[in-house]
């Protein structure tokens, strides 16, 4: 996968939550913008123990020569109340 084409999944508008495979079989949920950084051969992967967190308990570098594609991930529509 190219820098750009992650680039442009981390920032699409809307942002749509989605998962980073890599050729190990291991994933990666990259659920809020603000979890990525994306670089020109690698990219940087903020993990949260929240699942609605956007601030990173730690990190991942992943070598984009690994990730064998993304997929998206099923958005939960909020509730009357405004809670998701």
């Amino acid at each position: 996968m190219t820098h750009v084409e992650l680039h442009d999944a981390a920032r699409r508008q809307p942002f749509i939550p989605f998962r980073v495979i890599l050729t190990t079989g291991a994933t990666h949920d990259v659920r809020h913008p603000d979890l990525i950084m994306v670089g020109t051969r690698s990219a940087t992967i903020g993990l949260t123990k929240d699942e609605n967190g956007t601030a990173y308990d730690r990190t991942t570098i992943v070598d984009l020569l690994h990730v064998v594609g993304i997929e998206m991930m099923p958005v939960s529509a909020p509730s009357a109340n405004g809670s998701a």
